[in-house]
């Protein structure tokens, strides 16, 4: 994989593909800073809140991951709130963080930038 995450696709992975190591995960978090590694009931989740001045923009931004989500066919959950969008990348399959976690939280970054 390349170091620039967003020049990459995501990969189909099955129940069996590796969770990604500690290691891993911070070389690729050094691409993706303003997200934070959260882990419950056993799972790494990356986990990122952008702020809009209105619902919306808020609902917009919420399109366009749907959009990306579609695009990757990898699906984060989306909190929707006025002025605030979650969003949460891991990987059901394997119930960890997979490197399609990170190209997409890339992504995203880019989405909220442009």
């Amino acid at each position: 994989m390349g170091n620039e995450l967003e020049k990459n696709k995501c990969i189909a992975c099955n129940e069996d593909a590796e969770i990604l190591t500690d290691e891993e995960i911070k070389n690729f978090k050094q691409q993706v800073p303003s997200w934070i590694v959260e882990e419950g009931d056993n799972v790494k989740k990356l986990i990122c809140s952008f702020s809009f001045l209105n619902y919306e923009d808020s609902v917009g931004f919420t399109n366009k991951i749907a959009s990306l989500a579609e695009e990757e066919d990898h699906h984060p959950e989306i909190r929707l709130e006025w002025g605030k969008v979650t969003v949460i990348w891991w990987t059901h399959k394997i119930k960890g963080l997979h490197q399609n976690d990170f190209i997409c939280a890339r992504k995203t970054d880019l989405l909220f930038e442009s």
